[in-house]
């Protein structure tokens, strides 16, 4: 008998002693990190950044295919016994000599996952990962000029580009409310004072919002550089007009966190078949929150209508798509994107 077949007779009694689990459950206790699992993270350590925002250093698992700067991963969390899905930017330099990688998790008001992974994660916690993914990255050909246009959490994809890259000519501008909220703030001066990076900070609890017309007089030869820009929609909103008017569009690559609502509808009584709940939504809630807040188990991944993680299939009644306002009407087979999509009157969702 072949080694082969010997194995595969062992691995069914195992399967006839172990049941009704599987030897690779036992073997997930064991070494879930382990080649050929399902991929998993280990958490190793929580770094705190400011008062809330924290750098997570993750340990992932032997299947891990590693990421370009400027990428996110989706993370699957436990939070109160649920699984939670969510997506966050990496911030780890790609060759890292320990392999360990880490995401910059700012917690928000009532943000389930962020809150917990800032103010509850612990070492040794396994999360699940999925594989890096984005397109908001650098070229191959690195730009002679680079203009960096960040607010809040939105410097954590470029401080991935900054830890692998050195560029030779790099503005950053960032906007936070107070000094202290600045993310990575020692690190920016730091590269700032080595002359890797040419920084300035506009708190907008004294500033006020940054005013994007500013930028002739902060970096008069902004439409000469290649822009990343990654922060709330409303200044990459001001930034798509201002590139757009000055012809320059094709320079300015952006990163949303959350799509930019352009249409809302009326709402209505949201029903979950599956788990039985009915709850009232307004025309504005994505049906990924309201599933969220309800307590519904639902599928979740980029929350920007990208990825398609969070497709649900729409058994009854009508959504709307916030982007651009068109009406999804339920029929056979009917799948809608929950993260970008609003109750357009009562509906049902089957989860």
């Amino acid at each position: 008998m072949t080694s082969t077949a010997l194995r595969s007779r062992a691995w069914k009694l195992l399967e006839m002693v172990t049941t009704p689990l599987l030897p690779s459950d036992y073997l997930d206790l064991v070494s879930p990190l382990r080649a050929g699992a399902d991929l998993r993270g280990r958490i190793e350590a929580v770094h705190p950044e400011t008062r809330d925002a924290a750098t997570i250093v993750i340990r992932p698992g032997r299947g891990w295919r590693g990421h370009t700067p400027g990428q996110y991963v989706r993370i699957g969390v436990d939070v109160d016994g649920v699984r939670l899905w969510r997506a966050y930017s990496l911030t780890s330099p790609t060759d890292r000599p320990d392999g360990r990688v880490t995401i910059t998790v700012k917690a928000i008001p009532d943000g389930k996952v962020s809150n917990h992974l800032v103010r509850r994660a612990k070492p040794g916690t396994l999360i699940q990962l999925d594989q890096a993914t984005g397109d908001f990255v650098l070229p191959q050909a690195k730009p002679a000029k680079v203009l960096y246009l960040t607010a809040g959490s939105g410097i954590t994809p470029v401080m991935g580009m900054l830890r692998n890259t050195d560029f030779d000519d790099a503005v950053m501008i960032h906007s936070a409310p107070q000094p202290q909220d600045v993310i990575f703030r020692d690190e920016l001066h730091r590269l700032g004072a080595a002359g890797k990076l040419r920084l300035t900070e506009v708190h907008t609890d004294t500033h006020g919002m940054l005013d994007i017309t500013r930028l002739d007089e902060l970096v008069p030869d902004w439409a000469e550089r290649e822009t990343w820009a990654c922060g709330p929609a409303g200044l990459l909103d001001a930034a798509e007009k201002h590139w757009s008017e000055h012809g320059v569009p094709e320079r300015l690559h952006t990163e949303r966190f959350r799509p930019s609502i352009v249409a809302a509808g009326d709402g209505g009584q949201v029903t979950f078949s599956t788990t039985g709940r009915t709850v009232d939504a307004d025309g504005t809630t994505p049906l990924l929150d309201v599933g969220d807040e309800a307590g519904v188990l639902m599928p979740s991944g980029c929350r920007m209508g990208i990825c398609f993680g969070c497709v649900s299939p729409l058994k009854a009644g009508a959504v709307r798509d916030l982007r651009t306002g068109e009406i999804t009407e339920a029929e056979p087979g009917v799948l809608i994107q929950t993260c970008v999509s609003a109750a357009a009157g009562p509906c049902d969702i089957e989860r």
